[in-house]
């Protein structure tokens, strides 16, 4: 048990003054509901309503200090900005982290719920692991390929900044005053890296280069060219507005300037860094080849799987997953009659036209009719199986031309908490031989429900937890979710075809290879084409697939690891529970169970619900 002090006291009503005065002042719709929990009195409380407003304000703070995550959760509040990056800013960030756990010693755990201190626990770990990567600063890429500044500013101004005023109009047009700023920051934190010798390799530069070069190309910077990506966007926001030509017209103008004074000037400069490091950057593809490499690998893996497994360990559970899904692919194999070896079944499964759409815009459309078609079958079983069902709807769409050649497969993205926006699962059209029929119920389900936006969505909507504990980092928690969520789907009778199983082993063998090649690549010193050849040799993805995934492990060291990972353990859970539990288990109580808490780690998860399956059994 910990006592709060006099002295304690004080020192936390001091904090809270400190980090109010450094807090932009909140917009004067908020300030009714925020100013009486900072005036009154801790004296007054009691440990929980202390606590709650504690996670509450700080939750606020933080939001306040983040434009861009305000705009993904649907605030407008510094609409006009970019957030900042600047060694600064984190500076500042991680002493407000370290300041808040000298306050979270300020309360007495004995008074607080049970629920109360989970989410005291979450979020002192948080800031722990939040602390342990900042000593790695500098190790994290900056930029890469997959997910960096220059294709993040058009993919947030489409599809996060809305408009659907003036105001919002100009905002947007701020943000394009300011590219430049904060490209310079992006800039900087290269410098950064590169003075302690941290580059993604060679290759990764010039894949970065081809997709700035692709957003600065068409108009209005080529008048000859068809519309740019963000110019077209905005042409078509403002087009939706209810204002006269004039004013239409006096925005696209500004609009014009911002793009060819500040967002042309900003991507030739950062063209020009990728070009400058992509000299300097070392041979070779894994995290092995940088100062303290195998320590940042380390520190990786411990982020994503939330577990204290080595990479070693992680490679070997890979080896073993992969031949026990090996085994299972060999039963299908032969229920539908195939007589070659299972190489030879996966060359088939790669290459018969019968397993893919047409690689033109009918056979695209095709795909997402069929994806949103599965994902609301899905949707019709979910109360047989679930008891917490999100509000938020899910779109299905297209990833953006400009973005489609170095983004992943698929991804998600979270609906707005406010609402106004759906959560979307994006799926990767480029080259439809990469996105063969047999595995899109399962990306699907993934993705979208009963995967990622069942998790993210509830989580969301919930009630009876803290704002912060619904977005904490826990990539072995969500990305786990989104893979076991793709075998429910066979528990829940899904997959009948066997070609369709066949594609949910598939991806799930996909996963186990993850294991395999994230610590061959980081820690074994395996090259990208030793990364390639061993995919090639074990899944039946296409060669484009593969080459895509094996640069995202290696730009993205450790993330890989997190989905079989996180999987195996909630799989694991399951099996307990129903051993445990007999008569009593029930999949709704369950996946109840794992959801309504929000995201955490693998370790705290396996604690709580093994309380759970104790209480349930007493019942």
């Amino acid at each position: 048990m910990v006592k709060h002090t006099t002295t304690k006291l004080s020192s936390f009503t001091l904090l809270m003054a400190s980090l109010t005065a450094c807090s932009p002042a909140p917009e004067k719709p908020e300030t009714s509901s925020v100013a009486p929990v900072l005036q009154e009195s801790t004296q007054s409380q009691s440990e929980s309503e202390r606590l709650s407003a504690f996670f509450e304000r700080t939750f606020e703070e933080d939001l306040r200090r983040d434009p861009m995550r305000q705009s993904y959760m649907g605030k407008k509040w510094d609409y006009d900005k970019w957030t900042d990056i600047s060694d600064e800013f984190i500076d500042q960030t991680m002493a407000l982290k370290k300041n808040r756990l000298d306050v979270l010693d300020s309360f007495d755990t004995s008074q607080l719920s049970e629920q109360e201190q989970l989410s005291l626990r979450l979020y002192r770990q948080g800031i722990e692991r939040q602390l342990e990567n900042d000593k790695f600063r500098y190790h994290r890429y900056i930029v890469h390929q997959f997910r960096a500044a220059h294709t993040q500013v058009p993919s947030f101004l489409i599809n996060i900044h809305r408009v659907s005023s003036v105001e919002d109009a100009k905002a947007y047009i701020a943000r394009l005053d300011k590219v430049d700023s904060y490209f310079a920051q992006v800039i900087e934190q290269m410098k950064n890296r590169e003075k302690v010798g941290v580059f993604p390799p060679k290759w990764a530069y010039d894949q970065m280069i081809a997709a700035a070069q692709n957003v600065v190309s068409g108009t209005p910077f080529d008048p000859s060219g068809a519309p740019s990506t963000i110019w077209q966007d905005f042409n078509e926001k403002v087009e939706k507005l209810d204002i006269d030509e004039v004013e239409k017209n006096n925005l696209l103008g500004e609009a014009k300037a911002a793009l060819l004074t500040s967002v042309k000037p900003a991507y030739d400069d950062l063209i020009d860094a990728f070009a400058h490091q992509r000299t300097l950057s070392p041979e070779g593809d894994g995290v092995w080849r940088l100062p303290d490499g195998d320590k940042w690998y380390a520190n990786r893996l411990a982020w994503f799987t939330t577990t204290d497994l080595t990479a070693e360990e992680i490679h070997q559970i890979g080896l073993e997953n992969v031949d026990r899904i090996h085994l299972a692919m060999e039963k299908i194999k032969q229920d539908v009659g195939f007589s070659g070896t299972l190489q030879e079944f996966f060359e088939f499964m790669r290459t018969d036209p019968q397993f893919y759409y047409p690689n033109t815009d009918e056979g695209r459309s095709e795909y997402l009719k069929d994806a949103k078609a599965a994902i609301d079958k899905m949707r019709e079983a979910l109360p047989d199986y679930f008891g917490l069902l999100p509000k938020a709807d899910i779109v299905v769409k297209r990833v953006e031309p400009f973005r489609e050649k170095s983004a992943g497969k698929a991804f998600y993205q979270s609906p707005a908490a406010d609402g106004s926006r759906p959560g979307i699962y994006y799926a990767n059209l480029y080259a439809m031989n990469a996105m063969p029929t047999y595995q899109m119920e399962a990306l699907a389900f993934h993705e979208g429900i009963p995967g990622h936006h069942m998790q993210r969505a509830i989580a969301q909507e919930l009630t009876s937890i803290p704002q912060f504990q619904k977005y904490l980092p826990a990539t072995a928690y969500t990305e786990g979710w989104g893979l076991y969520s793709e075998e429910l789907a066979k528990d829940m009778g899904f997959y009948d075809d066997p070609y369709s199983d066949f594609g949910r082993l598939a991806m799930e063998l996909w996963r186990a290879c993850r294991l395999v090649v994230d610590t061959g690549i980081h820690a074994k010193k395996w090259s990208r084409e030793d990364g390639i050849q061993y995919l090639m040799d074990n899944t039946p993805n296409p060669k484009s697939d593969v080459v895509k995934a094996i640069e995202r492990y290696i730009a993205m060291p450790g993330q890989a690891t997190a989905y079989m990972i996180g999987k195996l353990k909630i799989m694991s859970l399951r099996d307990e529970a129903q051993q445990a539990l007999g008569d009593k288990f029930s999949y709704a109580d369950f996946h109840d169970e794992i959801l309504k808490d929000g995201p955490m780690p693998l370790t705290l998860l396996e604690e709580k619900t093994r309380k759970w399956i104790e209480k349930t059994k007493s019942l």
